[in-house]
């Protein structure tokens, strides 16, 4: 399909607001939005439909499951996939907005790569959640809602522990124990994708990273069971590992047990935060 010059301008116009738009909001989609300046409205591209069937999340999720499935619960009314080319790498992208009505042309993007070898990478980092699968995407984009201001985000899907289960622990699903350890999910909640920063060679590698903040009806202290944080970060190909304190806990013993045995060294970090 070949675009007269006005066409595309037109569109180089409004990749750039959408850029703007996108980095204002802290949503990195990297070279989705510039490249959107050369794309062609291509739902039925051989390359579109390539990068739909093979791609899959890490359950296996298909793209289409998952942008069906985040539809229902979260903000994200998906409007036309395209095709580009950038520095002399192909990208497929699909480009989304938060409300139905929205006539302007501020749109966000989630945009895959297609490497010179035929390898398909979602490029789009602020959408790495989706990796995972369609719960941790649509619980990011939901804790990104409750950010900007966003009225009626979805705080039943976001609060409900069950849509924590892909977080796996030693003692079993991490929304599974706080259920049983009566717990409530409260506010903050981050579901995030961190990329390495290539000027700090000591900082950890690419990973995900799952903080909540919860309310919990079960023995031990009250800096933990109320208001108490729990971080978990995974690696590519590694297994999720708790990174807080009560965190540790959850992966260690099972619900109602998470503060039955506090060795020394625990106590005096204890003891500290009740210091503080």
């Amino acid at each position: 399909m070949k675009l007269d010059r006005p066409t595309v301008m037109k569109k180089r116009m409004s990749g750039r607001r959408a850029l703007w738009f996108c980095l204002g909001r802290c949503l990195i989609c990297l070279a989705g939005l510039a490249a959107m300046s050369n794309s062609v409205l291509a739902i039925d591209s051989p390359l579109v439909e390539r990068v739909k069937s093979t791609w899959r999340a890490q359950d296996g999720e298909t793209i289409e499951q998952i942008i069906s499935n985040v539809s229902k619960v979260a903000h994200f009314v998906p409007r036309m996939w395209g095709v580009a080319e950038l520095d002399g790498h192909e990208y497929v992208f699909v480009s989304w907005t938060r409300h139905r009505d929205n006539k302007s042309d501020e749109q966000y993007v989630i945009t895959w790569k297609i490497a010179l070898d035929g390898t398909i990478e979602l490029a789009s980092t602020y959408a790495k959640p989706m990796e995972l699968g369609w719960r941790a995407l649509a619980l990011s984009l939901i804790a990104s809602e409750i950010t900007d201001g966003e009225r009626d985000a979805n705080l039943r899907f976001l609060h409900d522990p069950a849509n924590f289960n892909f977080v796996t622990t030693t003692q079993g699903p991490l929304g599974d124990l706080l259920r049983q350890g009566r717990c409530t999910i409260v506010e903050p909640v981050g579901v995030d994708y961190l990329p390495k920063q290539n000027d700090k060679p000591t900082e950890k590698a690419d990973l995900w990273r799952v903080l909540l903040v919860v309310n919990c009806d079960t023995p031990g202290p009250r800096s933990f069971t109320h208001n108490g944080v729990i971080t978990f970060e995974k690696s590519e190909g590694q297994d999720w590992e708790p990174q807080s304190f009560f965190a540790k806990r959850i992966a260690a013993y099972p619900p109602g047990s998470w503060f039955d045995r506090i060795e020394s060294k625990e106590r005096e970090e204890l003891e500290g935060r009740r210091s503080r």
